[in-house]
């Protein structure tokens, strides 16, 4: 901080606390439907999200923008929340929730490498910290191989898929053709062993030990 202001933990501290706590929330939430189609998830949320923010601006007296700038807004939010929240709900999808907050967390940090560059931001030790703690979590997760035998419950539902070890069905009359495809499956239960990640088909208790 600049003038030797030493940090403190303030109002705005507790807000942003409370913002990482609801963000959490909403990953495992949002995981749970991760089996579900994410662009109708990225627009259901930005639609409810959106509509949200822009009902408590007209509330509190924000005047209407001009038109360049709904529409710049309007790109912006196409690329900065709707494809990159149907990518995020996709990986939630494969990956599980907390190895898919580790990487999207990582985003700030590209911004501030970018900001070095274009806006000739100061380099600082604390930035240098922080970076280096999110690349060893990132290192950590990337190298961690965890496999055991384990058994997947009867399970039916829909999602885009592949005939793999784990989509061994069968087919109704009507089901679409070639692969990957998507239609409403049973997977019957199955033990085996082999390495994996939290994904849609593999949240299932451990042992201890």
């Amino acid at each position: 901080m600049s003038g030797g202001t030493a940090a403190s933990l303030d109002r705005g501290a507790g807000l942003i606390a409370l913002a990482c706590l609801a963000w959490g929330i909403d990953n495992n939430l949002t995981r749970k439907l991760s089996a579900a189609d994410p662009v109708q998830i990225a627009m259901l949320k930005g639609l409810i999200a959106g509509g949200t923010n822009l009902a408590l601006a007209v509330w509190q007296g924000a005047a209407w923008p001009g038109l360049a700038a709904v529409l710049a807004a309007a790109v912006l939010g196409f690329f900065g929340y709707g494809v990159s929240l149907a990518l995020y709900v996709r990986a939630l999808r494969h990956l599980g929730a907390a190895r898919t907050g580790a990487y999207f967390a990582l985003a700030p940090f590209l911004g501030a490498v970018l900001a070095l560059g274009l806006l000739h931001e100061p380099l600082t030790l604390r930035l240098l910290a922080a970076g280096g703690l999110m690349a060893l979590g990132l290192w950590l997760h990337l190298t961690e191989r965890h496999g055991h035998a384990h058994t997947h419950e009867a399970m039916e539902h829909e999602h885009r898929h592949t005939h793999d070890a784990h989509h061994q069905h069968t087919h109704a009359p009507g089901d679409p053709p070639g692969e990957p495809h998507s239609h409403a499956h049973r997977h019957e239960p199955l033990t085996h062993s082999h390495t994996h990640y939290p994904d849609l088909h593999h949240r299932h208790r451990h042992a201890d030990g």
